[in-house]
C-alpha cells in the first residue's frame, strides 16, 4: 500500500505541474482513485477535508470581491500618493501599502486592487509599469505570511497546527509570524529601493477614487475583529472561523441586495470565489490523508530527521531553503498541504519545538514564490496585466528584483525564526 500511495502521489504531483489549468480536476481524480484502490476508507473521505480552512478562503474571497468593487482600496492607494514626492518613493509606498493589504487580503487580490494604480502612475510619468507592478505583486507575496487570513498557506498552518488569529502575533509568550514577516519586509523594502534607483521624477497629482459604499470595509474589518474574538473561545467548533467569514460574506450580498443591487452583481461575487483553489485543496487533503494513512507521512519524515542527523539546526534549514527552492517552481498551495503533516511528524519524531519548523516551512514557501515569475499566482496575476497593457516580462527581468527580495526577506525571517524557537 505505501509503494502503491507513493506512485500515485509522484503521478499526481507530474500531472499538477504539467497541466496547471487542469490541477483540481488531477486532484480530485486522483482522490478517487486513493478511494477506489482502499488505501482511503469511503466513510473517511469528507473527515479528511478540512472544511474550516474551506470555508474561511470561500469566505475570504467574497469579501474581499466585494471590497474591490467598492473601490476603497484605489483610494487608499491614491491618499497615500499624494504623500510620496518622487516616483521611486511612490512605487515603494505602494509596494507597502499592496503588503498590508495582503496581510488580510488574498495575494491575487491585492495585486487586482493596487497593480492598476501602479500602471496609472507609470503612465502619467511616461516610465515603463513594469518594475512597479513587480514590486507590488512581490510585496503581496511576502505579507500573505503574516496572518492567518493573509494567504492559503496561512489558513492552511493554521487549520492543522490549531493556530487562531492571534497566535500569528504572539504565542506561547513569543512573536509569532506577523512580526517575522514585518522585520523581513523592513530588509526586503530596503533592497527594493535601492533596485528601483534608476526611477527618478517627481509625482503628477491625479485625482481621488471616488468611493460610494463603505461597507464592504467595514465588513473587512468586523472579519479580523471577530476571527480574534473566536480565538479567546476556549472550546469551539472546528469551523468556527470558517462560519465567520462565510457568514459575513451573506450578509454582504444581502445588504447588496436590500440596497437596490441586482442578482446578477451578487452572482459576480460568488464568481469571484476561487473554485479552482478550493477544489484543488479538497482533493489534496484526501491525498495527503492518504499518504497519512497508509505511512507514508510518517516514512518521510523519519527521512529528513535522519538526513539531518539529530541535528535540528540541519533540518531546519533543510526544510526553510528547501522551500525556497521548490517554491520557485511549484504551486506553494499543494506544497504546503503536503509538507504539513511531513514537518509535524519530523517535530516529534526529534522531540522539538514544532512552531519552529511550521514557521520555517511557511517562510520558505510564501517567500520563496517570488523568486521567478512563475512561483506565485500574484505574480502570475501581475505579468497577465502588463501583458494587457502591451509589456512582455522576462524571466530576467523579474528575477532582478525578486531574487534580492527574497533573499533579503527570507534570510531575515529564517534567523529570526531560530533564534526566537529554537
Amino acid at each position: 500500500m505505501q509503494t502503491l500511495a507513493i506512485a500515485l502521489f509522484a503521478i499526481t504531483y507530474i500531472l499538477l505541474l504539467l497541466l496547471p489549468r487542469y490541477r483540481p480536476y488531477i486532484a480530485l481524480v486522483s482522490a478517487g482513485v486513493f478511494v477506489a484502490v482502499g488505501i482511503v476508507p469511503l466513510n473517511t473521505v469528507f473527515g479528511f477535508i478540512d472544511w474550516n480552512v474551506v470555508l474561511m478562503i470561500a469566505g475570504t474571497m467574497g469579501i474581499v470581491s466585494l471590497f474591490i468593487e467598492s473601490r476603497m482600496p484605489a483610494l487608499l492607494a491614491d491618499l497615500i500618493l499624494e504623500k510620496t514626492p518622487t516616483v521611486r518613493w511612490a512605487v515603494v509606498a505602494l509596494s507597502l501599502f499592496s503588503g498590508i493589504i495582503s496581510a488580510f487580503v488574498d495575494n491575487v487580490a491585492t495585486v487586482l486592487i493596487v497593480a492598476p494604480v501602479a500602471i496609472s502612475i507609470s503612465k502619467k510619468q511616461g516610465i515603463s509599469p513594469v518594475p512597479s507592478v513587480i514590486a507590488v505583486a512581490i510585496a503581496s507575496n511576502l505579507q500573505g505570511a503574516a496572518t492567518l487570513v493573509g494567504d492559503a498557506t496561512s489558513i492552511l498552518l493554521g487549520g492543522y497546527a490549531n493556530l487562531d488569529f492571534l497566535d500569528f502575533f504572539w504565542i506561547q509568550g513569543r512573536p509569532g509570524m506577523f512580526w517575522i514577516v514585518q522585520l523581513g519586509a523592513i530588509a526586503a523594502t530596503v533592497i527594493l529601493y535601492f533596485t528601483l534607483r534608476s526611477m527618478t521624477g517627481a509625482v503628477q497629482p491625479q485625482e481621488r477614487t471616488p468611493v460610494e459604499d463603505r461597507f464592504p470595509g467595514f465588513l473587512l474589518v468586523l472579519m479580523i475583529v471577530l476571527l480574534i474574538l473566536a480565538s479567546f473561545i476556549p472550546e469551539k467548533p472546528a469551523i468556527t472561523n470558517g462560519l465567520i467569514c462565510v457568514a459575513l460574506f451573506v450578509v454582504g450580498l444581502i445588504r447588496d441586495l436590500a440596497r437596490g443591487g441586482t442578482l446578477e452583481q451578487s452572482m459576480k461575487a460568488i464568481k469571484d470565489i476561487d473554485l479552482f483553489t478550493l477544489l484543488l485543496l479538497m482533493g489534496l487533503f484526501v491525498v495527503v490523508g492518504g499518504l497519512t494513512q497508509a505511512g507514508v507521512i510518517e516514512r518521510f519524515a523519519a527521512f529528513i530527521a535522519r538526513t539531518g542527523q539529530g541535528n535540528v539546526f540541519v533540518v531546519y534549514t533543510l526544510i526553510v531553503w528547501m522551500s525556497v527552492l521548490i517554491s520557485a517552481f511549484v504551486d506553494n498551495i499543494p506544497y504546503v498541504a503536503t509538507m504539513l503533516p511531513v514537518v509535524g511528524g519530523v517535530a516529534a519524531i526529534m522531540g522539538v519545538e514544532p512552531n519552529l519548523l511550521y514557521f520555517g516551512l511557511l517562510c520558505g514557501a510564501t517567500l520563496g514564490g517570488n523568486l521567478t515569475p512563475i512561483g506565485a499566482s500574484a505574480n502570475i496575476t501581475g505579468i497577465g496585466l502588463l501583458r494587457k497593457e502591451g509589456h512582455e516580462v522576462s524571466a530576467g527581468q523579474f528575477m532582478r528584483m525578486g531574487v534580492p527580495f527574497t533573499l533579503a526577506a527570507v534570510t531575515t525571517g529564517y534567523i529570526l525564526i531560530w533564534l526566537l524557537w529554537s
